[in-house]
């Protein structure tokens, strides 16, 4: 599959070939053309497996920011172009002052779990809504309930993520009521690698979402690494991830439920590798990002800005939120909570 959707290109086929012929990218396999694009008209490519790319397109790429990353057959990350650091440096300088502030970093770390919480409260309500709720999904009720009481009073980054946790395992333990078609089940939540399909589907929509978080922070002059909630490691966009912690329950969570529920991802979709590993095949893949992409586009009213925003872009201002609080002209954070 080969496909451009909004201002990103996605390669799948595997032995494809891109290289650039002026200010255009052309796409080639077994030496036959499939495609050609404007390179102006991309903010970005995404390549699956054997993809090759030539020297000069990743040189261009490189030179303009366009973000380019790779991922495996199976859509795990592997990596991803850095451009020349660019972006404000008192921004950035602020960003490790306030990882340095006990204070600052405790403030985060809150406002991003309690957005989780209470986005994942959101969905399990709107499940409670729809039909009659089983015992597990009250319990899950209840225990998003106790942990958002006790974030605001949590002195120290252990505990808010003790109640992240808390929240995450109930919510988890609870998702198997919100599939409702046979066939899929969330045994457990399982990532490297994911051991069914839930969870090869979560991992996969996850993967495209942080890319699209590091795209966010990268554009507005924040170093993704450098994150509050989640530990530093060498290599982990630790940012990016605390930023998505506010999307995962109301966008991505909702987004899987969605293709599952509406049959329009099936058990051919998948398949199991020696291990018992589970990944989508090429064509779940391509439905996938193609649900992803048109889920985008779609509009939410912002809490905050009071207007209709493409989804799309929250990851954006968000991060432009984020570095607003940062630079010290936002008291305090105004983490994304949807409806």
């Amino acid at each position: 599959m080969i496909a451009q959707l909004l201002n990103t290109l996605f390669v799948q086929t595997q032995g494809a070939y891109l290289h650039l012929d002026h200010d255009t990218i052309k796409v080639e396999v077994e030496g036959q053309l499939k495609l050609q694009i404007p390179l102006h008209h991309l903010g970005g490519l995404v390549v699956f497996g054997n993809v090759l790319i030539s020297p000069f397109l990743l040189h261009r790429c490189a030179q303009d920011g366009r973000q380019v990353v790779w991922l495996t057959k199976y859509g795990e990350f592997r990596g991803r172009l850095v451009s020349p650091t660019t972006g404000n440096v008192l921004l950035r300088r602020a960003q490790h002052q306030a990882l340095d502030s006990p204070t600052k970093t405790l403030g985060l770390a809150r406002w991003f779990v309690e957005a989780k919480v209470k986005n994942a409260r959101t969905v399990l309500l709107r499940a409670a809504r729809e039909r009659t709720p089983t015992p597990v999904l009250t319990r899950a009720l209840e225990e998003h309930g106790q942990v958002l009481k006790h974030i605001p009073r949590a002195t120290s980054l252990d505990e808010i993520r003790g109640l992240e946790g808390r929240a995450s395992v109930s919510y988890f333990a609870a998702f198997n009521d919100l599939i409702l078609v046979e066939g899929f089940r969330l045994n457990g939540r399982t990532r490297r690698p994911p051991l069914d399909p839930v969870n090869a589907l979560l991992s996969f929509l996850y993967t495209l979402a942080v890319n699209d978080c590091i795209a966010a922070l990268e554009g507005v002059g924040l170093d993704p690494q450098i994150g509050y909630l989640h530990t530093l490691r060498p290599g982990r966009p630790s940012l990016a991830l605390d930023l998505l912690e506010e999307f995962r329950a109301w966008w991505i969570d909702r987004l899987a439920l969605a293709l599952l529920n509406r049959r329009q991802l099936v058990p051919k979709h998948f398949e199991t590798r020696p291990g018992g590993a589970v990944f989508l095949n090429e064509n779940g893949r391509r439905k996938v990002i193609e649900a992803y992409q048109r889920r985008k586009q779609e509009k939410v009213r912002h809490p905050l800005l009071k207007e209709p925003v493409p989804i799309g872009l929250l990851p954006h201002l968000q991060a432009r939120l984020l570095a607003r609080y940062l630079r010290g002209d936002l008291p305090k954070y105004p983490a994304f909570i949807g409806k």
